[in-house]
């Protein structure tokens, strides 16, 4: 039976945007949250009736899993600030470690065998679990690669924790793809960019299961 889920997105960048859209799409409710609470209210209005807004603290304690897309680099003082909110939650963190270079693209900000994932698992607040997810494909991709015919295109995640598989499994679908588990936090370094796994790495592109399995 499916878990009836309390979702919250904190942060209003491109893949808050997409993740909220095709989690509605996907007929989940969503609570929305930023630092402006005017953006929030009107990225919810934009959605529709399974989207509400409110402020960031309403709603990580109203939620059952917080998806934050904030940046990498001010995820330290958002766990120090949110830290008995976030007690028990189950955090979905899509963050790349990047930052722009001064050629116009992207740099990793980390030392070149980090990850996000396991740096962010270092500093999780007591009680939390954590998942990398919704991270693997840039945010255009992640729009238009949602419910993609004939064959879906895959979403990995990781995480230590896997009494939480389920949960980011079905949100994962409900998001318009396949999941696709990689293993624990210590392989979040191939999800994210310049991973393997990533679009912005080896793999290039959005793919099916049958194409991620063979990549694994």
């Amino acid at each position: 039976m499916k878990t009836l889920l309390k979702v919250a997105i904190i942060g209003l960048g491109n893949i808050g945007k997409v993740v909220a859209k095709n989690l509605v799409n996907g007929n989940q409710p969503v609570i929305i949250a930023s630092r402006n609470l005017a953006d929030a209210n009107a990225l919810a209005k934009e959605l529709g009736s399974l989207a509400t807004a409110t402020e960031t603290a309403e709603a990580i304690k109203q939620a059952d899993v917080v998806i934050l897309s904030v940046w990498f680099n001010t995820i330290q003082e958002f766990f120090t600030t949110y830290a008995t909110e976030l007690q028990g939650k189950i955090i979905i963190d899509p963050s790349n470690p990047i930052a722009p270079d001064e050629n116009g693209g992207f740099k990793k900000i980390i030392g070149e065998n980090e990850s996000a994932g396991q740096l962010n698992a270092a500093i999780l607040p007591q009680g939390a679990k954590l998942a990398k997810a919704f991270g693997t494909l840039g945010a255009a991709s992640l729009e238009t690669a949602s419910s993609q015919t004939p064959e879906k295109a895959v979403l990995f995640y990781a995480t230590d924790d896997s009494t939480i598989d389920t949960v980011v499994e079905e949100l994962i679908a409900e998001s318009g793809f396949d999941a696709l588990k990689v293993g624990g936090l210590a392989q979040s370094i191939r999800i994210e960019v310049f991973g393997d796994l990533h679009e912005f790495g080896a793999i290039g592109k959005p793919v099916n299961v049958a194409d991620a399995e063979a990549k694994l």
